[in-house]
């Protein structure tokens, strides 16, 4: 558990908050309230349609920090919903108040820079570009081909026994 932090302009677009009737009558803090709102909705779908298990599954958003909250099985789980939350375009902080069921060794994060691919990656942290499976399983859903990682995602690399 505790803050993990992002690149705030890189990610997946969020959803579009609607206008607000009566928007002349809110004050800026209102309507940034209901933005929000609105955000963490979407972030909630989101996660929801990777089909990550996560009981009582909770976001707030507060400007660019996103706050989510739940219960996994393990520690994989709880990685990718962290994420898919913070490789969210806009959101710059995730506060992790999530709790594993069976605790796991943690997978280190890792931000990708222009250039890379999945086997240079791999070849950093395994020491062998061929392992480059191992981190596209490991972000899966997320990832749905080794070659569609963008700069500024942080990927989950996984320990290797």
């Amino acid at each position: 558990m505790g803050f993990f932090d992002f690149l705030k302009g890189a990610g997946k677009e969020p959803p579009k908050p609607e206008p607000v009737q009566r928007e002349t009558a809110m004050s800026a803090a209102e309507k940034q309230a209901v933005n929000d709102r609105r955000i963490a909705m979407g972030i909630a779908k989101h996660v929801e349609s990777l089909g990550l298990e996560i009981q009582d599954f909770s976001v707030k958003v507060n400007g660019d920090t996103a706050a989510v909250n739940g219960t996994v099985e393990d520690q994989a789980t709880k990685e990718k919903v962290v994420l898919a939350v913070g490789n969210t375009m806009g959101i710059a902080r995730v506060d992790d108040q999530i709790e594993v069921v069976k605790p796991e060794p943690e997978a280190q994060f890792h931000t990708v820079a222009s250039g890379e691919s999945l086997s240079l990656i791999a070849k950093k942290y395994y020491g062998d570009a061929m392992k480059y499976p191992v981190i596209f399983e490991a972000n899966k859903p997320m990832l749905s081909d080794p070659d569609k990682i963008y700069p500024g995602q942080v990927l989950r690399i996984p320990p290797i026994e």
